[in-house]
Order: C-alpha cells, then structure tokens, then sequence
C-alpha cells in the first residue's frame, strides 16, 4: 500500500475522535461535471445501491445542515444515502456517527464504509468509500460528488 494512502487512512481512523461536519473546498472530483462510477472490482448490492442514491443526486448542491435534493451537507448526504438506498437509519451527525460507528483498521475499508476526515486540524468531512481509491460526499465547492481519498 504506498505511503501516502496509509497516512489517509490512519489519518480518517484518527479522526474519529472529532466532532460536527465540515467540508474542504480543496477536495476535488476525478470527473468535475458529472462523475461517474469508479471501477473498484466487483461490486456487491449494498453499494449498487449506494450508487443509484449517487447518481440520483450528483451536483446537489451543498447547504449547511441540508438533508435533501434542495441541498446536503456531509452527513446530510449519507444519512439520505443510507436510508434511500440500504433502508439503514443512520444517526444525523458525524460526531453521533463517530460514536455509533464501529473503528476499522485502514486496511480493512470496504465499500460501503464511512470515511472521516480532519480539515485544517479542527472541523470534520465525512463521506461513503466506494472502492478503488474513492469516496462519495457532499463538498462545500461542488455539492454531492466523488472524489480520491488521497485527492
């Protein structure tokens, strides 16, 4: 695994001791205008269907505290995912999230999995690992897209 993705993914490990949510303007797309799947090898049901919720709602713009196709922030945009697309209940915020969720090594990140990050040391970005490097989230600049986790 190259350095710098194990330093990514110890850092989201890290972060789960963080609270609220945040997003990072500098997080950028592989696809700017209209991203699409990734190709992360097999896919399972769970994440088919975390992607129809990402295509439903690709380019959503970002809105603090949002939860719908008006506008999501972070956790906003996963709770919607999860319930939409898994019939999963999740708990509103990441620092709830954080709480309830159940810490993985990096090693371990499967699709389907929650990615938590710490922006400029003190705010918190969430988001879906999808597999091959790459994660869907709500960003403050684009609103619901897909982006690299060492991105």
């Amino acid at each position: 695994m190259p350095l710098k993705l194990r330093q990514t993914l110890i850092l989201l490990v890290l972060a789960f001791v963080l609270g609220g949510c945040a997003s990072n303007q500098n997080l950028r797309t592989e696809h700017e205008s209209q991203p699409v799947p990734v190709d992360a090898g097999p896919t399972s049901e769970k994440t088919d269907k975390l992607w129809q919720v990402y295509e439903r709602y690709v380019g959503v713009p970002y809105e603090y505290g949002g939860t719908s196709a008006d506008g999501f922030d972070c956790s906003g945009f996963i709770t919607t995912a999860f319930r939409e697309g898994l019939d999963q209940h999740l708990p509103r915020t990441t620092s709830q999230m954080l709480r309830h969720g159940k810490v993985v090594a990096p090693s371990e990140i499967q699709p389907g999995d929650l990615v938590f990050f710490r922006i400029s040391g003190k705010e918190q970005h969430a988001g879906i690992y999808m597999g091959g490097n790459h994660f869907m989230h709500a960003s403050t600049s684009i609103g619901v897209t897909l982006s690299e986790l060492d991105g």
